[in-house]
């Protein structure tokens, strides 16, 4: 992985759909990615529903971006972020982007960014849909920096439209991941396991299971195996079944055939 500290990452907020009270830890997230050198939000600034975000782009920096809402019922925001993305993909000046936004109309935007070479990181909640949420590099789940509190209205954010989508099944990704990674003895670097959970699963965080780190998350699962040797290399494989199950399988199988 690049030096983070070398690459210069342009943040891009859907005011009008993300929450105020999220901003100091999105920001404190995508810092581990990149430095964010373009910091902009866009939203209609003349509307009560923004007020909670004033404080935060003074706090951090933030550059409003005024769209008016021409139409009602159109978001023009979702354009006016798109052209600014395009602007700046075209400036050679940034090497990553983060958008942040749970709205699938962002799904092209992070396509086409990919496609020219740039790292994308999407942040945005639970309910945002698997299009936008395969699209980018890396997408973090909003709800995972910190609970931002129940007041959205308040802090400017759109209420959830929508029911939040049921997470992988932790138990398959795992098993899916060591199988991959593996050498002929079973045992896997937990490097080569997290690289391929990022590779394969864009929204896979330990955090989103209730870890903090990969390794504490395989040290909690019954059928995985961690092992940390002297050279603080950590190496996982899975946990072999138990042969009784093998042999209570065979014993059906002989009473079937009896019958």
């Amino acid at each position: 992985m690049a030096d983070s500290s070398a690459v210069r990452m342009a943040v891009l907020i859907d005011a009008d759909n993300t929450s105020a009270s999220h901003a100091g830890a999105l920001l404190e997230e995508v810092a581990r990615y990149g430095v964010p050198t373009v910091k902009r939000a866009y939203g209609d600034w003349t509307t009560q529903q923004l007020v909670g975000w004033k404080k935060a782009l003074n706090q951090h920096a933030i550059q409003p971006v005024q769209q008016f809402a021409y139409t009602q019922g159109k978001n023009s925001t979702d354009s006016a972020l798109i052209i600014d993305a395009m602007d700046l993909l075209y400036s050679g000046n940034l090497e990553a982007f983060a958008i942040v936004s749970s709205d699938s109309d962002f799904t092209r935007l992070a396509t086409r960014l990919r496609e020219s070479g740039k790292t994308v990181y999407g942040l945005g909640r639970r309910r945002t849909p698997p299009s936008l949420v395969a699209a980018c590099d890396k997408f973090i789940y909003l709800e995972v920096l910190g609970d931002p509190g129940d007041d959205e209205e308040a802090t400017g954010a759109e209420p959830a439209a929508e029911e939040q989508a049921p997470l992988p099944d932790l138990q398959k990704l795992l098993t899916s991941a060591i199988d991959a990674t593996s050498d002929d003895d079973g045992w896997a670097h937990l490097g080569s396991v997290g690289s391929y959970l990022g590779s394969s699963q864009s929204s896979f965080d330990p955090r989103n299971y209730g870890f903090g780190k990969l390794v504490t998350l395989a040290r909690a699962q019954d059928y995985v195996e961690v092992e940390e040797r002297e050279d603080h290399v950590i190496r996982v494989r899975l946990v072999a079944r138990p042969s009784s199950r093998r042999r209570g399988g065979q014993a059906r199988k002989r009473t079937a055939a009896k019958e």
